[in-house]
This record gives structure tokens, sequence and C-alpha cells, in this order.
């Protein structure tokens, strides 16, 4: 098999083009301001705190005819604002109990053949001194 000299340059074009593409997406962190502090895992609280306890939130729903067409993974996960809405629940969830934070706060989502769902949980802290 024989190439001519443009078909590398259009082979780069194309990649540059999809990744160009991709430059586009959801992004990881939206920088959201909530009343109380959030910490997602492995950031520290550089201030005392007692613990009040975990604070979580949870939901399954069966995948939608779209999502299952042609038997393969299309249209799942949560975008950025879903994550956003459900963070807010997870805070309000929080205050109702006296936090002033939300520490090692950790989002997992799963799927599968019927079924999707996400958790949302933290540990919920008052500051200590204050």
């Amino acid at each position: 098999m024989t190439f001519s000299k443009n078909t590398g340059a259009v082979a780069a074009l194309l990649v540059i083009c999809m990744l160009l593409g991709c430059a586009g997406g959801i992004p990881i962190s939206t920088n959201t301001k909530y009343p109380i502090e959030l910490l997602y895992e492995n950031q520290p609280l550089e201030r005392p705190y007692s613990e009040i306890g975990v604070v979580e939130i949870s939901s399954e729903d069966s995948l939608t005819a779209r999502q299952t067409q042609d038997k393969r993974m299309m249209y799942r996960g949560n975008d950025a604002k879903t994550k956003e809405l459900l963070t807010a629940r997870l805070v309000i969830k929080a205050q109702k109990i006296g936090a002033d934070a939300i520490i090692n706060v950790k989002y997992k989502y799963y799927t599968s053949v019927k079924s999707e769902g996400y958790m949302l949980s933290g540990l919920a802290v008052r500051y200590r001194g204050e």
C-alpha cells in the first residue's frame, strides 16, 4: 500500500480538527459557589471541626429507549449542570443538620443493562470555636 505526500497532511489535519472539537466538552468543574464549604476527596479542611455525620443522596432510574437503541451505551451519564443540581441537593441536606462544610465529597455514577444511577456523599462537619 502506498500513500501520497498529501495523505500525511490530511491525516494530521483530521486529528487537529477532532481535538479542537473536543475542546468544547463538559467542564469538570464550574467553580459554583455554595453557601457552605465543599471539599472533594483529598482536599484538606484547614480549620478545626466536629463531625456531624455522613450526608448522601442517590437515585436509580430505568434506561430509556434512546439510551439503549441498537444495544449501545448511548446518552448515559450526568452532565455538569446535573452534577451541580445534585451537589446543591447535598448541600441543602447538610445545611438542614447544621453543617458549616461537607468534606471528602465523592460522586459515583453507574450504569447497567437496564438502569443507571448515582450516589453523592460526604461528611457534614461543623467548625469548632466559632
